[in-house]
C-alpha cells in the first residue's frame, strides 16, 4: 500500500506524472511564446498590407490572427490544466520565441513567406509536443496538437499555393 501512495504523490490532478507534466508545460510555454509573436506579426500584416492582393490577404490575415488568438488561449489553458503557469510577458516571449518580430511588412508576398516560416517552426514544435504527450499518455495535449497540425498543414498548402511553391 505504501508504494501505491508514493506513486499517487508523483501524479498531478489529472493523473499525469508530475515531472513529465512539468517538462510538457515548459514545451507548451515555448509554443505559447511562438504563437504570441506569430499572432502579433499577423496583426501587423493585416494592418499594413498594400497592393494588388490587398482585399484577399487583408481578410486572410484577419482569419489567421483570430485563429492564433484562440490557440493562444487554448495552449495557456492546457498549461494550467497540467498544473503549471503560462508565461504572459512579451519580453519573455521575445527571448523564448524562435519566430522573430516582423517590422512594418506591407508587401503581401513577403508577409506570406513569413507566415509560412512561422508555420514551419510551429509545426516542428507541435510534433515534438505530440511525441512527448503520446509518451506520457496525455490524450488532452495529444488531441490538441493533432488538431492544430492537421489544420496548419492545410494552411501551409494554401499559402504556398498563393506563392506558387
Amino acid at each position: 500500500m505504501k508504494s501505491k501512495r508514493l506513486t499517487m504523490k508523483k501524479v498531478n490532478a489529472i493523473g499525469l506524472h508530475q515531472d513529465k507534466a512539468s517538462d510538457l508545460a515548459n514545451k507548451l510555454n515555448v509554443l505559447l511564446a511562438n504563437y504570441s509573436i506569430f499572432y502579433q506579426n499577423t496583426r501587423g500584416f493585416h494592418w499594413n498590407i498594400k497592393g494588388e492582393k490587398f482585399f484577399e490577404l487583408h481578410l486572410k490575415f484577419e482569419e489567421l490572427y483570430n485563429d492564433l488568438l484562440l490557440k493562444i488561449d487554448e495552449v495557456a489553458e492546457r498549461i494550467l490544466t497540467l498544473g503549471h503557469t503560462p508565461e504572459h510577458s512579451y519580453s519573455q516571449y521575445s527571448k523564448t520565441s524562435s519566430i522573430k518580430e516582423s517590422k512594418k511588412i506591407s508587401d503581401g508576398l513577403v508577409a506570406v513567406e513569413q507566415i509560412l516560416e512561422a508555420f514551419r517552426i510551429i509545426l516542428i514544435m507541435q510534433r515534438e509536443i505530440l511525441a512527448s504527450a503520446t509518451d506520457m499518455n496525455d490524450e488532452g495535449t495529444n488531441a490538441l496538437m493533432s488538431d492544430y497540425i492537421r489544420f496548419q498543414e492545410k494552411q501551409v498548402w494554401m499559402y504556398s499555393s498563393l506563392l506558387k511553391k
